[in-house]
């Protein structure tokens, strides 16, 4: 791994491509902050081919190595020090592609050889999210802190903003200055 820090945005997003949607925007503005020598991967899960998790835990145990897009996703998750999943609140929670991914670290857990459980522990996992009220976004909140405490991630928090209409986000006063200062400690 590189000693620059490496950041690998996960946007989920459901809109339709070529106008980032809120929850991206804010993202992209708080990247901003980062260091020059910061090295930024954004991946658009909704344009990837992700088979959905097949469970085989108290089946055959384990988990060949995945293929196409969703061992791309593998090698971005291995590269990065930080992951930033940015995601708008879908139903309270993430939208699907996004829980595909994670459903899939189950399965990447168990691949023979590949140290995935080790490796995610000296990772960083954040989440940027916008929706109607901060309380919606609550449960997404805390499902996404939890992925991180079960792989003892560290937990590099969350930045909301008041999302709905596109662009709404930029009228978020709070979230604008948040977002300044999001990923600038790390």
């Amino acid at each position: 791994m590189s000693s620059s820090p490496q950041y690998l945005f996960l946007v989920a997003s459901a809109r339709q491509t070529g106008h980032p949607g809120n929850t991206e925007w804010l993202a992209r503005r708080a990247a901003e902050s980062l260091a020059a020598g910061a090295v930024q991967t954004w991946l658009q899960l909704e344009q990837m081919t992700l088979p959905p998790f097949i469970d085989m835990r108290h089946t055959t145990g384990s988990y060949p190595m995945p293929e196409g897009d969703l061992k791309r996703l593998l090698d971005a998750t291995m590269q990065a020090s930080d992951i930033v999943l940015v995601s708008p609140v879908y139903w309270y929670s993430i939208p699907a592609a996004l829980k595909t991914y994670i459903d899939h670290w189950s399965a990447w857990m168990r691949v023979p050889g590949l140290p995935f459980k080790e490796r995610m522990g000296g990772k960083t996992l954040r989440l940027v999210t916008t929706s109607g009220d901060r309380p919606k976004a609550q449960p997404m909140i805390d499902s996404v802190k939890l992925c991180a405490q079960f792989l003892d991630m560290r937990w590099g928090g969350e930045l909301w903003g008041k999302g709905g209409a596109p662009g709404a986000v930029k009228d978020d006063a709070q979230a604008l200055a948040a977002a300044g200062r999001f990923l600038r400690d790390a």
